[in-house]
């Protein structure tokens, strides 16, 4: 998983329609992974099967470290496998969809939160 560099929050709605248009449009979401996925997971997943299938490049980040801080009481070793567990059902509830994955990235908090730098 890679870190995210140059964030911009959103842009009009002008400029949103012609990066759309321009095949350049990127979209962030994020989760924080404090327990098992569930139905409410196919409210943005439906929004990002939507910009998938516009040729968006979407970039989805697994807040693990927020997710740990919120009720500290997953072990540390299970953070890396709640990210796993998000990605492998979040990828399957696109696919059950027909959504390609060819523009879809997933990112950790941990990457880059607790790095050196």
């Amino acid at each position: 998983m890679t870190q995210i560099k140059h964030y911009s929050p959103m842009k009009p709605k002008k400029t949103m329609r012609k990066k759309l248009e321009e095949g350049s449009f990127k979209v962030y979401w994020g989760t924080a992974t404090t327990g098992r996925p569930h139905i409410a997971y196919f409210v943005p997943i439906s929004k990002i099967a939507d910009f998938l299938k516009a040729g968006c490049e979407v970039t989805i980040l697994f807040a693990d470290l927020h997710g740990y801080l919120d009720n500290m009481k997953a072990p540390w070793e299970l953070l890396e496998q709640r990210s796993i567990y998000y990605a492998f059902i979040i990828k399957s509830m696109l696919k059950s969809i027909g959504v390609s994955l060819e523009k879809l990235r997933f990112v950790k908090g941990t990457d880059y939160q607790l790095s050196k730098e």
